[in-house]
């Protein structure tokens, strides 16, 4: 604890930007015609995702709260306005959750949807689902998994596979609910939502088991030596990646909120040193717009602008 205040004292780091980023904009208009390749994503910044996928629309922890916070006033606040308001969103098939954590779960957001989109479907770790109630979700929606269980949404398999994390949105309520990352198998294209976790040694058999990816989404932000368990920052990503059997990586889970020590482009910057030296392909759009996925490298650098 001493350690971390020290730090939080003397840090002095970019942790968010000194100028504005963006303003993004997403394009609803080009949700009404299909992906060219049967994959289409588009990142909102942070973990949420929306993956367009041989037919089906998900929609991975959305967060379109001002704070990934427990209060309005207060904690990290995001870096640019959503890329377009939740009731631009064009018809999806299901809510994925990966487990409670503030910036994966936003209560305003759920809320917003539950009103809008009563039918919806949502698939969460075990125990979430209470939290879903209470924010207006009915419960004949809400889809609860335990590690390795498997549901079908829209033609799409929805596996639920272990994560090294922890969940609680107190401190009072710690390890109460289940966390856990989500491997989605389509027709065509099979895609890895790694949400938020440490390295493990169990990557290996996920990829084994429910590889090869075509695209492998990990976590590259808020990082540190101190909660190195439970994230893995860019480096751990790249071994992670190379452990689930390689394909495309995609970052995630950085560029929109100050959760940790580090420079805000800092993860990405990394990244790119390291998947230079290693020779591997990258898959990070521009935040809010809709990027048909090729199998190739590509890379926007709007976190250099």
């Amino acid at each position: 604890m001493a350690t971390a205040l020290y730090r939080t004292v003397t840090n002095r780091k970019e942790l968010s930007p000194k100028v504005q980023v963006g303003p993004f904009r997403t394009d609803a208009s080009l949700y009404e015609m299909p992906p060219e390749t049967g994959l289409r994503v588009t990142w909102f910044g942070h973990s949420s995702v929306l993956v367009e996928i041989d037919g089906a629309r998900l929609l991975i922890d959305p967060v379109w709260d001002q704070r990934a916070s427990p209060v309005t006033f207060a904690g990290p606040k995001r870096f640019f306005p959503p890329t377009l308001p939740l009731d631009e969103l064009p018809p999806l098939d299901a809510v994925l959750l990966s487990h409670d954590h503030f910036d994966h779960l936003g209560a305003e957001t759920v809320t917003a949807l539950a009103r809008s989109r009563p039918q919806m479907c949502w698939f969460v770790p075990l125990g979430v689902g209470f939290l879903l109630r209470k924010l207006g979700v009915a419960a004949g929606r809400i889809n609860e998994l335990d590690w390795t269980e498997t549901a079908e949404v829209a033609g799409i398999k929805l596996t639920a596979v272990p994560a090294r994390h922890f969940s609680g949105r107190s401190l009072s309520n710690r390890n109460e609910t289940l966390w856990m990352a989500f491997g989605l198998r389509g027709k065509r294209h099979n895609v890895f939502c790694g949400a938020d976790s440490g390295w493990w040694p169990g990557f290996e058999e996920i990829g084994r088991t429910y590889g090869p990816f075509d695209l492998t989404m990990l976590e590259i932000g808020a990082y540190d030596p101190l909660w190195a368990d439970i994230h893995m920052g860019p480096d751990g990503a790249v071994r992670c990646f190379e452990d689930l059997g390689g394909g495309v990586l995609m970052p995630i889970h950085w560029g929109l909120f100050d959760l940790a020590f580090h420079g805000w482009r800092e993860p990405m910057e990394r990244l790119t040193t390291v998947a230079g030296e290693r020779g591997l392909r990258l898959f990070s759009p521009e935040p809010g717009l809709p990027q048909d996925f090729h199998g190739t490298d590509h890379r926007s650098a709007w976190w250099r602008r």
